[in-house]
């Protein structure tokens, strides 16, 4: 899942990157508010992580005019400011959550996932389809049963494809989904992260279907 972290103060923002990177998320890192209206205008994501006292554009703001466009990717306010009035403030503009920091990493963690899971209308940590499951919880997927080891991307294309299994998801929509903006990665590359984790699935009842003009579907391999 691809989130956007808007973060002024680029030591915490760095760090905040890694933590999540190694949870498999793909993060985006912007650190003004003009910087995160821009990347909100012209990328999808999952999840927002919005600090309220960016430069150039305040966070409010950048709340505000995001919610006129999109009123259900959710957003989750981290600010040192912890008093009453800035909280309703926040949570009033279409804010989902407030986080105070300092953080407690715990917490902040299951705040994301709980707020993800909003996201996609899943009520509970485990995405099952066939043969193959993703707890939300541990980030991991199992198949079968069997911890399934993927690399990051790997995970990512996994991840993009159980949360729309039966459904195709277009080429570049699920590379979105996988490069930030960062990546230096040809939208082209895509291809070889759908082969890796296809051959992975294999002999396993699942598999990824190429259907042209369409995308790629995960479907049981008894409906294909």
């Amino acid at each position: 899942m691809r989130i956007l972290l808007a973060e002024d103060n680029r030591v915490l923002s760095a760090w905040l990157a890694r933590l999540l990177r190694k949870e498999n998320y793909v993060i985006d890192c912007v650190y003004d508010g003009e910087e995160a209206d821009v990347a909100l205008c012209t990328h999808q994501y999952a999840l927002v992580i919005l600090d309220l006292g960016l430069p150039r554009l305040d966070g409010i703001d950048v709340l505000r005019r995001f919610r006129v466009r999109d009123t259900t990717t959710p957003v989750m306010i981290l600010t040192a400011n912890d008093a009453i009035s800035s909280r309703v403030k926040g949570l009033d503009s279409g804010a989902d959550d407030y986080l105070i920091k300092p953080i407690d990493v715990p917490e902040f963690e299951a705040r994301i996932r709980a707020q993800l899971r909003r996201g996609q209308n899943n009520k509970t940590p485990c995405v099952t389809y066939g043969p193959l499951t993703l707890d939300t919880a541990t980030r991991e997927f199992s198949l079968q049963g069997t911890p399934l080891s993927l690399t990051p991307r790997e995970h990512a294309v996994l991840e993009a494809m159980i949360l729309r299994a039966g459904r195709p998801i277009q080429k570049t929509s699920l590379a979105a989904s996988t490069f930030g903006f960062d990546d230096d990665a040809n939208p082209n590359a895509i291809e070889i992260y759908v082969h890796r984790v296809r051959k992975k699935l294999e002999g396993h009842h699942i598999g990824i279907v190429t259907l042209r003009g369409l995308g790629y579907l995960l479907r049981l391999t008894n409906e294909i």
